[in-house]
């Protein structure tokens, strides 16, 4: 079972990510922010990370330079989904090692063909 690790401080989004992941029929584990989340990558690595970029504790971009700097999860696809929408917001995403970068508010459809496509660039999912 492919599984997907949504980091999101706002329950709502948190909610909505992973209910639109689970659709796809992947497990989902959730982190409230980028602490939370590195907690977790302690213990188990996931298939995909789904990441805010503005946390409180561990922000986005440095959860994203941790997990690449990290031997055991420097091949994990990241995707920033984030309010911040600018060209430089985009820019510093893909420069911190980020695979994918979604503005918010998305269309459904614009995350679940973002994930679907990095995980069969993987070969994880058909």
């Amino acid at each position: 079972m492919v599984k997907v690790l949504v980091v999101e401080d706002s329950p709502m989004q948190r909610q909505l990510i992973s209910d639109l992941l689970q659709q796809l029929r992947l497990t989902v584990t959730t982190a409230a922010d980028g602490e939370e989340a590195l907690a977790y990558l302690d213990q188990f690595c996931p298939d995909l990370v789904v990441s805010d970029i503005v946390m409180p504790r561990v922000n986005g971009y440095e959860l994203c330079r941790r997990l690449k700097s990290d031997p055991k999860t420097c091949n994990v696809p990241i995707v920033m989904c984030s309010s911040k929408t600018t060209d430089v917001d985009r820019y510093w995403g893909m420069k911190n090692g980020a695979d994918a970068y979604i503005g918010k508010p998305f269309e459904p459809n614009e995350l679940i063909k973002t994930v679907t496509q990095l995980l069969q660039k993987r070969g994880q999912m058909v």
